[in-house]
């Protein structure tokens, strides 16, 4: 058994180096939106890493360009210095312009761009937002507009320019059109939209978006298979996550990526390692945990500073993104008991053979992330 273990450890480790060289930080991001409808024209800003068009990856597929076949395109756009980039991209507009759908009253309008502000190369290994700004001529009349592009795009949030706190934000998957935006006032939504809207934003952010916070959940999974130990860690996990969440998304407290995201990788490395020594009881890993959660709060209050919540529709918005990630990680504990727990969770190998190896796994996956986020 000694042999085998060893044997699996080895291979988990080739396994976990594999996967951590493929995990570099090119996460998809949803693009933002901000449209202002006028009598005679709509001018739309869109807030994306442009060069996930212009290479033709598949963006509702791939939540990360270095899994996408157009990875190589995608990384030599990602190279070009602001001016030419905005060059190439002005090139394949006639082609790029074909996904974006502005519409009204079932006619299509040709989109021009206005600007394109292009940021620095910087680290490459960072996806950079440009704000791309184009516009179309409108109709005689009044009817509204609505905007949206192909589900190949990804993730689109459209939000309403002048409305104040109730104005309309659609967060747009699948090739979804926006709600129908007037000319001579603005949309406006209530607090129930919004609130099963952030649901699934947060789910979103777990599965399959948060990698590093599935890592983590199965870390807490694989401590114990038992109710209680389980149970204990993911509810302190989710009281500390849901409180700094809170003190983060209203401004409370701020700390930069930079800090944060290196620390949740931390994280991970520590609940893998501890599950292989085997070194705490339930009480103390509990309270640990739950410090962990702080921080992984942190890192979920980034994700709603992207939609740049209004303040009249924060509580709902807040309060539906927290039950989406709570339902993401119920759903990775659930998958990982019906895929091994189930099955060999009373074997008497199960904690060597499995809970060890795939602990070995998370712990060397978290600390490639720490070098990657604060030396490469």
């Amino acid at each position: 058994m000694a042999g085998q273990l060893i044997r699996a450890m080895l291979l988990s480790m080739a396994l976990a180096i594999t996967v951590a060289a493929q995990a570099v930080a090119h996460e998809i991001r949803p693009a933002i939106s901000d449209v202002e409808v006028g009598a005679e024209t709509v001018t739309i800003r869109v807030r994306m890493a442009l060069e996930g068009l212009s290479a033709g990856i598949d963006l509702e597929t791939y939540a990360d360009t270095n899994n996408a076949p157009e990875a190589d395109i995608y990384e030599v756009f990602r190279q070009m210095e602001p001016e030419a980039y905005a060059e190439a991209f002005r090139a394949d507009w006639p082609a790029v312009s074909q996904g974006f759908i502005i519409e009204v009253n079932g006619e299509r309008l040709e989109p021009e761009i206005v600007d394109i502000e292009v940021p620095a190369v910087g680290n490459t290994e960072l996806p950079r937002d440009s704000i791309l700004t184009i516009q179309a001529d409108l109709p005689p009349g009044a009817d509204p507009v609505v905007f949206g592009w192909r589900a190949s795009y990804g993730t689109l949030v459209v939000r309403q320019v002048g409305g104040g706190a109730d104005a309309y934000e659609g967060f747009l998957t699948g090739g979804d059109l926006s709600e129908p935006l007037p000319r001579d006032s603005v949309a406006t939504e209530g607090w129930g939209k919004v609130f099963v809207r952030y649901i699934g934003a947060g789910f979103e952010h777990i599965v399959p978006l948060g990698l590093d916070h599935i890592l983590f959940v199965l870390g807490l999974f694989f401590f114990a298979l038992q109710v209680r130990p389980l149970l204990s860690q993911v509810t302190a996990f989710t009281l500390a996550h849901t409180i700094t969440l809170a003190l983060a998304a209203t401004g409370v407290v701020s700390i930069p990526p930079s800090v944060v995201e290196p620390l949740i990788a931390a994280t991970i490395v520590y609940v893998g390692v501890e599950n292989v020594l085997g070194g705490q009881h339930t009480r103390a890993r509990t309270a640990v945990v739950f410090g962990f959660g702080l921080l992984h709060g942190l890192g979920f209050a980034s994700v709603l500073g992207i939609y740049g919540i209004a303040s009249g529709r924060f509580v709902p918005a807040l309060v539906g993104f927290n039950i989406g990630v709570e339902l993401g990680q119920l759903t990775v504990i659930a998958a990982a008991f019906l895929a091994v727990g189930l099955w060999f969770g009373r074997k008497p190998w199960y904690r060597k053979v499995i809970a060890i190896p795939a602990s070995v796994v998370i712990s060397a996956i978290g600390a490639y992330w720490v070098v990657e986020r604060t030396l490469l």
